[in-house]
């Protein structure tokens, strides 16, 4: 049976999820209709915004239901830049160096059509953008239309100073966005505490269907739509809602939440185990991100209990992947592909790593279905695909020699 270790791609839907979703689905009514059936729909989107809210330390009006992390996360960056330009020029946007594609791309579009300025912060060598390096970007905040980050990085795992930096931005007055996706269901989050303007997440993450997730948008806080049509969510966001999806997120984010703390624990053991095991079968290897805290809850300093990510010196991450794949496991690059091209990993060039570091990495990532049967089967594949994996990257190194990629 293949082993899945991809998590943080995508992880399987809960039963609950699955009983809510297909209960949900035999419905008819549509929210915004004023009759008895479009009214129980109304109700059971509103209770299920109600459970998102609790799970997220927020009031049930500033959860927006979206289609994914991805529109979130536009919706966030745009709006907020949009918004705030509309009375003064603040063309300048801060985010640190290695954010998840939604935003690099968001950002580098605003660039090319709005006149938009990005200032890409520095990540210490273990992916963390320090409170220090925020500090001066807004000495001189006048321009600044937002600043944007990842709670926890999604290829490495580490988890940033989010109230520390959500704090230098709010005292000079720059608004302020959190790509929670990669954290939401393994840390604690509250909107509320924060005191962030936008936060985005993603149900497929947490055990949800793909095709829903949320923004959460404070009361006080001003973005302009993506989309126009309806205004079906305070204006930020137009469309008929997908009731059946909300109640499955929903179903979700309760179960994620109830067993977060334990579960944390569990897969924390599960991958201090795997990180030394990778060690003992491939002693090249070296970890990307901060060494974890074994046995306690993640905190500001650590890396997501979910993560384990390697570069794999002299092997291409690509090869490695498919030679795994091969072998009956899934694993991740990490690295962003294009039209089916590898390139190397952004994220551990913005840490500072070299390009052929940054193509020798996998990401190992785990989930509510992962056990140390999972673990022991990765470390007894992992020896002879790194071996193969070597030995096609000298050939290819070689000059004058043929390819060596044997996947």
């Amino acid at each position: 049976m293949p082993v899945y270790l991809d998590h943080a791609a995508t992880t399987p839907m809960r039963p609950e999820a699955i009983a809510a979703f297909t209960d949900a689905l035999g419905l008819v009514g549509n929210p915004s209709s004023i009759h008895s059936q479009g009214q129980q729909a109304k109700r059971m989107l509103e209770e299920a915004r109600e459970a998102v809210a609790s799970t997220l330390g927020c009031d049930p009006i500033e959860v927006v239901f979206t289609s994914g992390g991805t529109e979130a996360i536009n919706l966030a960056i745009k709006g907020l830049y949009w918004a705030r330009n509309a009375g003064a020029a603040h063309p300048r946007i801060l985010a640190p160096g290695g954010e998840h594609h939604a935003t690099v791309d968001a950002v580098e579009w605003l660039e090319r059509a709005e006149g938009a300025r990005a200032q890409w912060l520095p990540l210490d060598p273990e992916g963390r953008v320090l409170p220090a390096v925020v500090e001066s970007a807004l000495v001189s905040s006048s321009d600044v239309a937002l600043l944007t980050f990842l709670a926890v990085n999604n290829e490495v795992g580490t988890i940033q100073p989010v109230a520390a930096l959500a704090a230098l931005a709010r005292d000079a007055g720059v608004p302020v966005h959190v790509d929670a996706v990669a954290a939401y269901g393994h840390l604690p989050i509250s909107f509320a505490d924060l005191g962030v303007d936008a936060l985005s997440v993603s149900a497929h993450k947490i055990g949800g269907p793909v095709g829903i997730g949320a923004l959460v948008l404070g009361r006080r806080s001003a973005v302009v739509p993506l989309i126009h049509g309806g205004g079906q969510q305070r204006q930020v966001r137009s469309g008929t809602q997908d009731v059946a999806a909300a109640v499955a997120f929903a179903a979700a984010a309760l179960a994620a939440e109830a067993e977060r703390v334990e579960e944390a624990r569990r897969l924390a053991g599960l991958r201090d185990r795997l990180i030394r095991g990778v060690r003992e079968a491939v002693p090249a290897a070296v970890l990307s991100g901060p060494e974890p805290a074994s046995g306690a809850e993640p905190s500001g300093g650590d890396r997501v209990a979910s993560n384990a990510h390697f570069v794999f010196p002299g092997a291409q991450g690509d090869s490695l992947l498919f030679l795994l794949d091969l072998a009956g496991l899934s694993v991740s690059t990490g690295a962003a592909c294009t039209a089916g091209i590898p390139e190397p990993s952004h994220v551990l060039l913005a840490m500072g790593r070299s390009e052929q570091e940054a193509r020798s990495a996998l990401r190992f990532t785990l989930g509510r279905s992962s056990d140390e049967a999972d673990v022991d089967a990765l470390l007894a594949a992992l020896p002879a695909a790194y071996a193969q994996a070597a030995r096609a990257g000298l050939a290819e190194r070689t000059p004058g020699s043929r390819s060596g990629a044997t996947a």
